[in-house]
């Protein structure tokens, strides 16, 4: 794993107030996440990544772990840019069920994403990226992106090219 960011755990503002935001699940019609107020320690995050890999060699310092899925599952910024503050790296997820997948390069693309009405399961686990636009998450985004509002589909299929190696990358890991 690569240390990018000196261990930085000041959660970004637009994430606060993503957390202030109830996500309607609508009996698995709506979006399935529930985000934290806070990262999860970097502790949480070892023992989280060493459970779900079976590797006890490994440490969770490439992730800031900022919500989940009713099942479980993690979405985080994966601290892979190098020098890049948190809002620059991408964001993954991370299922109870080994489901994994890059769901946007960014933050600020990420915020585009719950806009339309997305959340990192259903990027991960389906392909037709229909979701139903939300108001309160399109003035968020407003408020809070740096990149312009494209559709779901080309913020995933932007990130997934340049990452194209991440679910390798983590089947290497495991044990």
């Amino acid at each position: 794993m690569i240390e990018t960011t000196e261990g930085d755990r000041d959660f970004p503002p637009a994430l606060a107030d993503v957390a202030r935001v109830e996500f309607d699940y609508d009996d698995g019609e709506g979006v399935d996440f529930e985000p934290y107020d806070t990262f999860d320690s970097a502790e949480e995050t070892t023992d989280w990544l060493r459970h779900w890999t079976g590797n006890h060699q490994l440490d969770g310092d490439a992730y800031r772990v900022f919500g989940q899925d009713g099942t479980g599952g993690l979405a985080a910024l994966w601290c892979v840019r190098p020098g890049r503050p948190l809002v620059e790296q991408p964001v993954v997820f991370l299922g109870s069920e080994g489901e994994r997948g890059v769901v946007a390069a960014n933050l600020s693309d990420f915020l585009w994403v719950l806009a339309d009405g997305l959340g990192p399961l259903e990027v991960v686990d389906f392909e037709q990226y229909e979701g139903r636009p939300s108001a309160t998450l399109t003035a968020l985004a407003e408020r809070h992106a740096t990149t312009p509002r494209r559709t779901t589909r080309d913020i995933v299929t932007t990130a997934q090219a340049e990452f194209p190696a991440f679910s390798e990358d983590i089947d290497a890991l495991c044990r």
